[in-house]
């Protein structure tokens, strides 16, 4: 057993938010990654899908997720169920943005469904066919 503390939580800003790492291997050597995100209001993140099932827990605020061919709305205190290889993207409301608590096996690798990077890719993203483990998963 571990325990992390909030104080040694690895946080990691994007231009969408903030990804705070509760758990995961290098953070409580945790075999699942947990993590945060505090997206901002109005954030409109990428296409992207993730090579494994990524559960989603709304704390507060509301978003849109698009996920595959389907446009879901949620709100605090709903849960997602996203599945493996299907392309998502998250659009947090305009006023409040939103929290949530998100989960995946550890070493989840992210990747551009299409193998296309967006023009606007932060550096974090991954490039073109690549596929990555997010700081936040690892």
């Amino acid at each position: 057993m571990a325990v992390v503390p909030n104080a040694e939580c690895r946080r990691t800003e994007t231009p969408n938010g903030v990804m705070t790492t509760l758990a995961s291997p290098t953070q409580g050597r945790a075999e699942q990654a947990v993590w945060r995100v505090d997206a901002r209001p109005g954030m409109e993140g990428p296409v992207h899908a993730f090579d494994a099932e990524v559960l989603w827990t709304w704390l507060d605020g509301a978003a849109v997720v698009e996920l595959g061919e389907g446009r879901h709305e949620v709100a605090a205190g709903d849960t997602m169920v996203l599945p493996a290889d299907v392309s998502r993207r998250m659009l947090a409301d305009p006023v409040r943005g939103f929290v949530s608590i998100v989960t995946a096996p550890a070493g989840t690798k992210v990747y551009n469904p299409d193998g296309t990077s967006a023009p606007d890719a932060c550096d974090l993203a991954p490039k073109g066919s690549e596929r990555l483990v997010p700081p936040w998963v690892s």
